[in-house]
């Protein structure tokens, strides 16, 4: 049975080859992601240090800024001596440091994304998702004024700024303008990634900046902590610490998951290819998934793999608002990604499951997410 590493190896090497393009022009630049240490950093800095070792290229010098409030990961600390890596304390939310590097490149992935986190932390999240991208905004403005503009600048918004979508508008494209609580206790998410997308696209208007924003559609797998307290972290922890999986909903609402391997390429595209002060679906079309087949299909794949003795059990969580605004289906058009950026996922939803718990079960341990 492979391990947890081979998982993260296929993948870094398939996210590789699928990007030589993009990485061929981002060799011998310097790309900064804020908020790499999270669980779409776990990829975003591995697979540009990997390609790098392929000699195909000169290499891509990453620079990471974080907080670093919960510690660093282990998988950053075994990445520090890599001298194309380098990390920096920094937290997005204050002024950009005055001695910031000169990046051809800035992806904006920092934010608090798991709902139950974020609904904790809502300032927290309305900070980093409006003031953290001003600050980068602000910094991709002086660089212009200095005759060195960007070659590229990505923003991470998210599929929820659709918030629950008319029953018509499923498959969403990115044409619809959604249907989204202001005040909600999910608003705080929502709403800031819509006026970070506002903010996007009339810099890229009034300023000329080639800023691109990516709306991700249920990723998962490896780097998505078993302590994040999304579905499948939830239900891999219940797993692996062999209890019955416990299901807070009645299974019904549906979404269309996108193994992190194909949206890390999605991701890089929209970065390298996109048009300024457009939005791209990053995700997959396929088969809509409930809750409900979720659950079963993880119990399939555990007692196949891991003898797993457990069943699905229905729980009523205590959290009143647990399931309020939750969006009853989620599923993305994209045709748009698909025709200008030549993005195609690939890897099918049993794969990416066996995949995904393969990488948890060598990755039981986490700091709280």
């Amino acid at each position: 049975m492979k391990t947890a590493n081979d998982i993260v190896q296929e993948d870094l090497a398939d996210i590789g080859d699928r990007l030589s393009t993009e990485f061929d022009e981002m060799a011998g630049k310097k790309l900064l992601i804020v908020g790499g240490a999270g669980f779409l950093g776990y990829y975003l800095v591995q697979a540009p240090l990997a390609w790098n070792k392929t000699g195909k290229g000169a290499p891509i010098d990453v620079t990471v800024y974080d907080n670093w409030i919960r510690g660093k990961p282990d998988w950053i600390q075994v990445l520090e001596g890599d001298k194309h890596l380098k990390l920096v304390t920094h937290d997005i939310t204050h002024p950009m440091p005055e001695d910031a590097e000169d990046f051809d490149y800035i992806i904006h992935a920092a934010s608090i994304a798991s709902p139950i986190y974020y609904r904790k932390y809502p300032i927290e999240t309305m900070d980093a998702n409006v003031d953290g991208l001003r600050h980068l905004l602000n910094f991709a403005m002086k660089k212009q004024a200095a005759g060195n503009p960007l070659s590229g600048f990505l923003f991470y918004s998210t599929s929820e700024i659709y918030g629950d979508p008319t029953p018509e508008n499923i498959p969403t494209p990115e044409t619809y303008r959604g249907n989204v609580s202001c005040t909600g206790p999910r608003a705080c998410y929502d709403e800031s990634k819509r006026y970070g997308e506002t903010l996007c696209v009339n810099f890229a208007r009034q300023h000329g900046l080639h800023i691109t924003i990516a709306r991700p559609f249920n990723n998962y797998g490896p780097g998505l902590k078993i302590t994040d307290r999304r579905v499948l972290p939830d239900f891999a922890r219940d797993v692996f610490e062999g209890r019955d999986i416990v299901m807070l909903s009645d299974g019904s609402p549906t979404r269309t998951f996108c193994y992190i391997a194909d949206a890390i390429v999605g991701y890089y595209k929209v970065l390298v290819k996109g048009e300024p002060g457009e939005s791209y679906n990053i995700g997959t079309e396929a088969e809509e998934v409930s809750m409900a087949k979720l659950a079963d299909e993880v119990v399939k794949v555990a007692t196949a793999n891991w003898d797993y003795k457990g069943q699905v059990i229905r729980k009523t969580s205590s959290d009143k608002e647990y399931l309020t605004d939750n969006p009853n289906r989620r599923c993305p058009v994209i045709d748009k990604a698909r025709s200008q950026l030549g993005y195609e996922p690939k890897v099918h939803f049993e794969e990416g499951l066996e995949r995904a718990l393969i990488w948890y079960s060598g990755n039981m341990v986490a700091e709280d997410a």
